[in-house]
């Protein structure tokens, strides 16, 4: 009887485990209505998250390999990506003053969809490409992607005006269907690389010998060996997630803005400047502005230069040259493109039936950013459930802490000390991902809460458009930095022995915010910030009006 009981209360936790987060997303859909939750997951997870961690892993090789550019000048480039995103506050200015065909937000999800759609089907038509033109298209994917993001931003500051208790909620929901999606797309980005975009030559291998790699499935070796990744084929597939914005601003029903006339626009976006102008000049406003750009821009992005030293280091992992093979008969190694090719012409006694799998080391790089998003998701599951309570300043403070030493496991990697305590490349560079992405994700979530508590009333949608965009200056300040720190300290597509200096002046300079958090506000992340005349939406002809956007029923939508 009482293991009968004992059985049924574990049912009963297995059953409350899984209908948690379903009930939480039920409480948030009745508070803030269940269609803006499924909007966000749409463009957050799909758009976002999906497409992103798709395109990343096939850009980064692209531009390795077949634009053949240096570690410094990716970053460069890779920053250039970001500029849609820098000027996320005109976006916002444009969906709050300047609806079209009397809406605010469904012509510009409509409008963001066509962009990304045609910049990747132009990616993924057109055949040698000039860098020029692979940058112009990659930066209209970016702004297509970015407009999305302030039309549904909107949205999420509104309703975290109106429920305040819930601002954290809805912004774990954005950092959940980011993640998830990241997650979905990093970990199909080598699968879907190779069955739709490679070219091989396997001249050296018997058309008789038939291995199996695992790109989230098995594929055969004579399409492996050799392998040069081209992006074309993934990009055309990603033209069907950016199609799903176009749906969404389709099927969106919003109300008609009447009285509209063009010749106000003007006077609406000079009332939206002066009202940011007033939220700016206002304490606690510019401070944590002034913050969230200096933390972002003091730490140095040296990704890129890492990526070349994943991947091409003589004395490094070798990632693309290398893959992982087992058989019936021998325990998993480290092997090279050329043995395996040897082995295959050799007159070993082994068949190809005693060979369990050959997983390529490039796509392992996809899946060394998939288990990144599994760490931000994880993030966001350890803010939501224990930190989102805790005060801004307070939670900042460790995290930062938390963030600088994580910067330092690159060095114990690019210092081969993990190899002296036994722990191979690839595990340990999956556990520093993990690692970095979840910290960097806790440190992350409360300025995402602060952003959206600073938005006055009216210009929702423009202001945390603005915070966003100084977010991304601070990011853009640190990748061309840190690209010049990298060109500064000689780490070319060849040459790696000053990384290790580059990672360590990087890992310090992250702790520098820890002496700025005088900046940010000791308030209760459950309470407002602004005074009360600012959160009071103004009515008038004269005045920008502030709609409750609600995403109708998808149900009827999509």
């Amino acid at each position: 009887m009482e293991e009968s009981q004992l059985e049924r209360n574990r049912r009963n936790g297995f059953l409350a485990l899984v209908l948690r987060p379903i009930n939480w997303l039920k409480m948030l859909g009745e508070e803030v209505h269940w269609s803006f939750v499924i909007g966000v997951m749409i463009v957050y997870g799909i758009s976002q998250g999906f497409a992103v961690g798709m395109s990343k892993v096939s850009t980064m090789y692209y531009m390795k390999d077949e634009q053949k550019v240096q570690p410094s000048e990716l970053q460069v480039y890779l920053g250039l990506l970001q500029l849609p995103w820098v000027i996320k506050p005109l976006w916002g200015l444009l969906t709050d003053t300047l609806p079209v065909l009397g809406y605010r937000r469904r012509p510009y999800f409509i409008f963001a969809g066509f962009l990304s759609v045609t910049s990747m089907l132009a990616l993924s038509i057109q055949r040698n490409l000039s860098l020029a033109f692979s940058l112009l298209s990659l930066i209209g994917v970016s702004a297509g992607i970015a407009i999305a993001v302030v039309a549904i931003d909107a949205c999420v500051t509104q309703n975290s005006i109106s429920h305040p208790s819930l601002a954290g909620d809805m912004q774990s929901l954005c950092g959940f269907s980011s993640s998830i999606g990241a997650l979905a797309g990093y970990s199909l980005s080598g699968f879907l690389v190779h069955l739709v975009g490679p070219k091989a030559h396997v001249d050296s291998i018997p058309s008789a010998a038939r291995l199996y790699c695992f790109f989230s499935s098995f594929y055969p070796l004579h399409n492996l060996s050799g392998v040069t990744l081209t992006s074309q084929g993934v990009f055309g597939l990603l033209s069907v997630p950016a199609g799903l914005v176009i749906l969404v601003g389709m099927m969106l029903k919003e109300s008609r803005v009447h009285k509209f006339t063009h010749r106000g626009v003007n006077e609406k976006f000079l009332d939206a400047g002066k009202a940011m102008w007033t939220a700016l000049k206002f304490r606690d406003v510019w401070r944590p502005c002034l913050y969230m750009y200096l933390s972002l821009a003091v730490s140095l992005n040296i990704h890129e230069g890492m990526f070349y030293w994943y991947t091409d280091a003589k004395g490094g992992p070798s990632f693309s040259q290398h893959g992982l093979f087992a058989s019936k008969n021998s325990n998993l190694s480290l092997i090279t493109y050329h043995e395996i090719s040897s082995w295959l012409n050799s007159d070993s006694e082994l068949g190809c039936s005693d060979v369990l799998f050959w997983y390529g080391m490039q796509e392992v790089v996809g899946s060394i950013f998939s288990v990144g998003a599994v760490g931000s998701l994880s993030g966001v599951l350890i803010y939501q459930n224990w930190l989102k309570d805790h005060r801004f300043r307070d939670l900042l403070f460790w995290s930062q802490l938390l963030y600088g030493a994580s910067g330092l496991l690159d060095l114990i990697l690019v210092l081969r000390l993990n190899l002296k305590i036994g722990l191979p490349d690839y595990f340990f560079v999956v556990i520093d991902e993990a690692i970095s992405m979840m910290i960097g994700r806790i440190k992350w979530q409360p300025l995402l809460v602060l952003s959206s508590k600073l938005c006055p009333a009216g210009i929702e949608g423009t202001f945390f458009a603005l915070l966003m965009s100084i977010d991304h200056v601070g990011l853009l300040s640190s990748t061309w930095v840190g690209g010049l720190l990298l060109k500064f300290l000689k780490v070319t597509r060849t040459q790696f022995d000053n990384l290790w200096v580059a990672i360590l002046i990087r890992s310090l300079m992250r702790i520098i915010p820890v002496f700025l958090l005088f900046l940010i506000p000791r308030s209760d992340p459950n309470l407002s910030i602004l005074p009360e005349e600012m959160l009071k939406m103004k009515k008038g002809d004269n005045t920008l009006e502030s709609e409750n956007t609600e995403m109708v029923s998808l149900v009827d939508s999509t």
